[in-house]
């Protein structure tokens, strides 16, 4: 598990918090600011002054959510009031961004009486296209919600009551495919009568199950006639005429089993008296009210799902409430209405049925997925979601009248296609292929605590298995002196290990014909990075990462003296993955070779290419220069074209063209027009500078003024994977070049 610490430092480094409003327009000069504030701004102003409806063309209004609590019931943690309930809504906006591109201002509000939540939302509807509701305990939700929508011109969604259901809901309609049950006719029973429980067994009645059939249990057993409890009047709805009064008896031939709310609810025994073929959404967080493996056990005909990403089927919410705002948003819609909500369910159930992509499988180290009992609903990493969903949604708007806009259905698919592109979600990709397949991975420098942290979050999140080298009493002591768990992490104190001499010994073979001898070849084994390259070499770990505390020819040289090159390669590559929001290019070389000739251009293109296949990336690779084909016929231009013709004549296959210029290569529509004959029919993602110079200046210049995340660098042409930590890397961007480690160990394991 993460530590308290780990959680703090998270928050609390560099910017406090986790989100930043930027400009998006420019403001350098003083025109910009004229026409970003006095007197340009009154222009707009007075057309939405005289034509309200401007506002969603003149503002951000159109892509802008307030995520709204009083933090009256935040996660598991209770009503800990507005200011701590903070961090999760700026988590929500975080989610709000990554997943479909919508801005989002977290709004805390500092009272426990629901009036005055109504009244400060009411108040706000100039500001925003769309209030998720979040963290409110019922059954004041449910009022709020309900006055909301019935007050307010814009959607209002409360995403506690609803997203659980919509999910759920979907996995319920293929799950009853899978079995061949009719949804009017099952008996369904439900554990857990707050928002969430409430709110899936409306949206159950809605997809077609009788509410006759339903029995709802909440924390003093089956809501029955006779009870004797007051209930408020949204639980009333659900109180049923029945002799049943426990848990227990209620889930006796029930066919499908809603679970939402506290762990160990359901026995092994309830599960074994259930129906043929029973449907088990058991979907209480952390830990849910029978786990997977106990349900199978008893049951093998169960189809089952939870909260959990390491159990099948995970019921997550961030499969609904960004896409179903994305939807609402585009459509300027007046409210998120039930054929909204019911849209979202049946795309979400179509889209699991569909052929999935390699690159969603892998991303989960699948060969492939396919609907079935494991597979009932996406994983929240298939990038169609965003497609399938919001367009379902926006569709459902305009047809039941709540659209103030309507779209071409066909050219809003395009566009949301293009939304969230690949580089965003490069290394959520890359962290789930390591996740499938751990590997060893060797840090030198134990004795940094960027480095112990790192390896803490590796083991915890299960990336790899860490090694790190140093004095295990320094490694200990500074461990503590940081509140680092380094619980089931290996420590090696290089100087005391027993393997230190077969590793001189083998150190010695290797160099004894370039002036080694056996006694500095001991004395050699007493460095870190020496001794952890070693280990690679032997097959003792699967990768080595250092460099944070050391400068960049320490690490490589060992790892060029002691580990082989690829076939067919001559000398190693520097990359950097470079990311922004939808954009990912590899840059090479960055890092390594000065002034290549032609022949070292043409291999460390090729290397680059196989790095980006490595990564599911099908590389388009433009070999950089200052002249467009022979425009400027200098030698170094010249030296630029010939590399390309060596990298079509080793790999026909790959889309390479140059020499070119750096726009040239990311202006398709440019290169059509002025140069029809090029390869590259779409823009580059992968950029061959012609030497040091320019990869290492246009890296970080693409990173400090540009913006670009630099994920790197990335070690090409080595036959086992070490890369090169930077002094400047936080404990984020290691943990994400130890997940580029370990996916690059696989693909060395596979080979």
């Amino acid at each position: 598990m993460i530590t308290k610490q780990q959680a703090l430092d998270y928050h609390s480094r560099g910017k406090a918090g986790k989100v930043e409003v930027n400009p998006t327009k420019p403001c350098a000069t003083q025109l910009d600011l004229s026409l970003a504030y006095t007197p340009g701004v009154a222009q707009p102003c007075l057309e939405i002054k005289d034509n309200p409806q401007d506002v969603y063309k003149y503002t951000a209004k159109g892509n802008l959510v307030a995520v709204v609590t009083n933090g009256s019931a935040v996660l598991g943690l209770g009503n800990i009031g507005a200011a701590a309930g903070k961090p999760v809504m700026e988590g929500k906006g975080v989610l709000f961004k990554r997943f479909a591109d919508i801005d989002v201002f977290d709004i805390e509000l500092d009272t426990q009486d629901p009036d005055e939540i109504i009244k400060a939302c009411q108040l706000l509807e100039p500001t925003f296209g769309g209030i998720n509701l979040e963290d409110i305990k019922g059954p004041e939700c449910f009022y709020i919600e309900e006055t909301l929508k019935g007050t307010m011109s814009i959607p209002v969604f409360h995403d506690d009551q609803h997203g659980t259901a919509i999910i759920s809901g979907a996995a319920l309609l293929n799950a009853l495919e899978l079995v061949n049950k009719d949804i009017s006719k099952i008996r369904v029973v439900y554990a857990g009568a707050g928002a969430a429980g409430i709110a899936c067994a409306k949206l159950y009645c809605s997809l077609g199950v009788d509410p006759d059939n339903l029995v709802m249990v909440d924390s003093k057993g089956v809501m029955y006639e006779g009870r004797g409890d007051s209930f408020n009047k949204y639980k009333a709805e659900f109180v049923r005429k029945t002799d049943r009064h426990t848990l227990e008896e209620a889930m006796v031939d029930a066919d499908v089993f809603v679970g939402v709310s506290v762990a160990d609810t359901v026995t092994k025994e309830m599960v074994k008296s259930m129906a043929k073929d029973p449907i088990i959404f058991a979907m209480a967080n952390p830990d849910p009210e029978i786990t997977y493996p106990d349900a199978v056990s008893v049951r093998p005909d169960v189809i089952m799902a939870t909260g959990r990403s390491d159990f099948p089927n995970q019921v997550n919410n961030v499969l609904g409430f960004p896409f179903i705002f994305r939807g609402a948003l585009d459509v300027h819609a007046t409210a998120i209405n039930e054929e909204m909500k019911i849209a979202a369910v049946k795309a979400l159930a179509t889209l699991a049925k569909q052929d999935v992509p390699d690159q969603v499988a892998k991303a989960y180290g699948e060969d492939h997925f396919k609907f079935g009992k494991n597979y009932i609903i996406p994983k929240p990493f298939d990038h169609r979601i965003l497609v399938w969903e919001s367009t379902a949604v926006a569709q459902a708007a305009m047809e039941t009248g709540v659209a103030q806009r309507q779209l071409d259905l066909d050219e809003y698919r395009q566009q949301l296609g293009l939304r969230i592109g690949k580089g965003r979600v490069f290394m959520n990709v890359v962290h789930d292929k390591a996740k499938r397949m751990p590997k060893k991975i060797v840090f030198p420098e134990g004795d940094d605590a960027r480095i112990l942290r790192a390896a803490h979050i590796i083991k915890v999140e299960g990336i790899g298995q860490p090694i790190v080298l140093g004095p295990t009493e320094v490694v200990t002591r500074l461990a503590e002196e940081h509140e680092i768990d380094l619980d089931g992490i290996e420590i090696i104190d290089q100087v005391m290990s027993p393997d230190r001499e077969e590793f001189a010994q083998r150190y010695y073979e290797k160099r004894c014909r370039k002036g080694m001898t056996i006694d500095r070849a001991m004395w050699t084994m007493r460095d870190r990075t020496h001794f952890g390259i070693m280990m690679l070499e032997t097959g003792k770990c699967d990768a080595v990462l250092s460099g944070v505390k050391a400068d960049y020819p320490k690490t490589i040289r060992p790892a060029l003296q002691i580990i082989d090159l690829n076939p067919g390669i001559t000398r190693v590559a520097g990359l950097f993955a470079m990311i922004k929001e939808s954009r990912l290019y590899l840059f090479a070389d960055t890092t390594v070779n000065i002034n290549p000739t032609a022949e070292e251009l043409a291999e460390i293109a090729l290397s680059a290419a196989n790095v980006a296949r490595g990564f599911d990336i099908e590389p388009r690779i433009a070999m950089l220069s200052f002249s467009n084909f022979g425009s400027a016929p200098f030698p170094e231009s010249r030296k630029v074209a010939r590399a390309t013709e060596l990298v079509r004549e080793k790999a026909p296959d790959i889309m390479v063209d140059g020499e070119m210029q750096l726009d040239t290569a990311l202006m398709p529509e440019f290169m059509k027009e002025h140069f029809p004959f090029s390869r590259l029919t779409a823009a580059a993602n992968v950029l061959i500078f012609p030497d040091l110079n320019a990869g290492n200046v246009a890296y970080k210049l693409a990173q400090r003024l540009g913006g670009l995340t630099a994920v790197g660098p990335i070690l090409a042409g080595l036959s086992k994977p070490v890369h090169v930590l930077h002094r400047t890397h936080d404990v984020n961007q290691i943990v994400d070049m130890a997940a580029i480690a370990v996916v690059d160990a696989q693909k060395q394991y596979l080979n």
